[in-house]
């Protein structure tokens, strides 16, 4: 079983509010999940307010193979619990250099 920590869509229209959730890849976004591990609440004024994490929990499903979606993973990211890979290319504009020069 394949599993994916990422976020259910909950609170109403106009008024998101999201359940962080490890569930199966194949559940359907706002469907069965196996357990509730945080949530994120996008509409509060402060950053810290916002995103609240069960962090000995999460490692124990990192632990086992859950993978975190992009989003999930700048939490944990700005949480310390993952590291999110670079995603720039530092090697580009020397490219783009070499390249214009020829």
């Amino acid at each position: 079983m394949s599993l994916k920590i990422r976020l259910a869509r909950a609170g109403s229209k106009k008024r998101p509010y999201y359940h962080i959730v490890i569930a199966d890849v194949r559940s359907p976004r706002d469907g069965r999940f196996i357990e509730k591990v945080g949530a994120w609440n996008p509409m509060l004024p402060k950053d810290g307010e916002r995103v609240k994490l069960e962090a000995e929990r999460i490692q124990y499903w990192l632990g086992h193979g859950a993978r975190p979606t992009d989003r999930v993973l700048r939490f944990l990211d700005a949480a310390g619990l993952a590291k999110r890979p670079a995603r720039s290319n530092p090697n580009k504009a020397e490219e783009a250099a070499k390249a214009k020069a020829c």
